[in-house]
């Protein structure tokens, strides 16, 4: 199994950034792609990037391409989601997720989830 634990939300104005990391636990973690998916008040979730098991393979919606990067870094268990230039509709809860040798922009693909971190983006 793999536990994932987000953090690194909050509140930051229109233009600016953050940084969420996404950590694992659990063995294996070099085996599991790492999804991000972000959903808005009164929304469904939504894809937002994912990253190979290996850290080859980055795949972004169009809505945060050029704007956010994923990145992990598999010694320390650790996916990071690095998000530039954000606009109040970024705002949401962002959640990590894995699936083992799969690399994939749906939900159900992905097999362990986190429990969340809020972030809001004011204008």
């Amino acid at each position: 199994q793999v536990q994932l634990t987000e953090s690194g939300g909050g509140l930051v104005q229109a233009g600016g950034s953050l940084r969420l990391s996404c950590a694992a636990s659990g063995r294996r973690f070099s085996n599991y792609a790492i999804g991000w998916f972000r959903q808005a008040p009164g929304k469904e979730r939504e894809f937002v990037t994912t990253i190979t098991w290996g850290g080859g393979g980055t795949y972004y919606a169009d809505s945060v391409k050029g704007r956010f990067t994923i990145s992990r870094d598999n010694a320390k268990n650790t996916v990071y989601l690095q998000m530039n230039s954000l606009k109040p509709e970024d705002t949401g809860v962002y959640y990590c997720a894995a699936a083992e040798w799969k690399m994939s922009t749906a939900q159900a693909e992905y097999e362990y989830w986190g429990q969340g971190t809020q972030v809001t983006v004011s204008s």
